[in-house]
């Protein structure tokens, strides 16, 4: 099929829309951060952010919130992102959208993730233009793999919780013990004692906060 220039044309100017709205979500985003952040909910009469939302946009809570704070962290982390020449500068099919930017919103704040992990998934989302779905299977992964735990650190973490069971089963003990007077006082006092050391030594294990 021979390409003319009509064909052309219209090639380039589906590719603007597609620009266009995939950068939509912008000037909804910032729109709703603000009214979120200060509260201009109230003055229109609405008691919460997501009666507004609900009532008088016809949006979810969950999309809108999204939006809310994938806007903020854009704004605070990747204002690049906001700039026009951002956009002028890219293909169309590289242009991160505000899922993809939720993900590395969500990466962030991950303690597992190295600088060089966020780098990987900063540069799949903003030069390759990963599909988010993507994105976050590759993150959690990354969570994954950085989640595994040793032989020690498992078998300390047993022992943490058979500590909690014990003390549980003691407390228990000690108020049907008190409440019936089906123990000696004397084995009440031990159990309370034993009770005081197991709760001292799980407030001291780092494994416990």
């Amino acid at each position: 099929m021979k390409i003319t220039e009509q064909s052309e044309n219209l090639r380039v100017h589906i590719a603007e829309h597609a620009k266009t709205f995939k950068l939509s979500w912008v000037q909804l985003g910032q729109g709703l951060y603000s009214v979120w952040r200060d509260k201009l909910y109230q003055s229109w009469e609405f008691d919460k952010f997501e009666d507004y939302v609900v009532r008088e946009l016809g949006l979810k809570k969950p999309l809108a919130l999204k939006l809310v704070k994938t806007y903020f962290f854009v704004e605070q982390d990747e204002p690049v992102y906001l700039k026009k020449e951002f956009a002028e500068a890219r293909e169309t099919v590289n242009i991160p959208s505000y899922e993809g930017l939720d993900v590395l919103r969500l990466a962030r704040s991950k303690k597992e993730l190295t600088r060089e992990d966020y780098t990987k998934l900063r540069k799949d989302i903003f030069e390759k233009g990963k599909e988010a779905s993507v994105v976050r299977k590759d993150l959690t992964t990354i969570i994954k793999e950085r989640k595994k735990i040793d032989p020690e650190e498992a078998r300390d973490a047993r022992l943490n919780t058979s500590v909690r069971r014990l003390a549980a089963a003691l407390r228990s003990f000690k108020k049907d013990m008190e409440t019936l007077k089906l123990a000696d006082p004397d084995i009440i006092e031990e159990a309370e004692g034993l009770l005081k050391r197991l709760e001292e030594q799980h407030s001291n294990d780092p494994q416990a906060h």
